[in-house]
């Protein structure tokens, strides 16, 4: 907390007149770098043409946390903070989380409007293609001898599968890497 407060020029009076509590200056917290991150992902959705495509941009946007340099060091160690948050005190996390989620759930809905996608719930599966990119960055994190190219492809690939996207579509769209 002294560090936060060190670092954002504060002393604990100021603190307490904008924050009634630690947990809401990490809520806050929280909320304001997922705010970039979905900044970050619908920028990088921008180009894409179709839903399908704007998933995998996203999907491999969130990889980044996993294989870019930059990006790892700014959000892994608050990334790891949030999903433990997201377990032992939701309503911390939940509003950032939903944040992040966002900018895939409406190109799902938009998939699923334009008959892209079949029998699918947007919220829910951007929670389950979140699942996917999280469990490969663990991965990588955890080993750090993983190949992008391939957690990329076979990250899509499955992704993509539940989606019920055609496999020609999906070859298409892991061969354009």
């Amino acid at each position: 907390m002294a560090t936060v407060l060190d670092r954002a020029q504060l002393s604990t009076r100021a603190f307490y007149r904008h924050f009634e509590s630690k947990d809401q200056l990490v809520a806050a917290v929280f909320l304001e770098v997922a705010r970039v991150e979905a900044l970050r992902l619908r920028t990088n959705m921008a180009s894409a043409s179709t839903p399908v495509e704007a998933v995998a941009a996203w999907i491999d946007t969130r990889l980044d946390l996993a294989f870019d340099d930059a990006v790892k060091a700014d959000l892994r160690h608050l990334s790891m903070d949030a999903q433990s948050q997201l377990l032992n005190s939701p309503e911390l996390v939940e509003p950032a989380y939903a944040e992040t989620l966002e900018p895939l759930v409406e190109q799902l809905q938009l998939g699923l409007d334009q008959d892209v996608f079949h029998d699918i719930d947007p919220a829910i599966e951007a929670r389950s293609i979140q699942g996917a990119v999280w469990a490969s960055t663990e991965r990588q994190w955890t080993r750090g001898d993983c190949d992008r190219d391939d957690v990329r492809e076979r990250t899509v690939r499955f992704c993509l599968r539940g989606l019920g996207v055609a496999p020609e579509t999906i070859a298409q769209i892991t061969a354009s890497n």
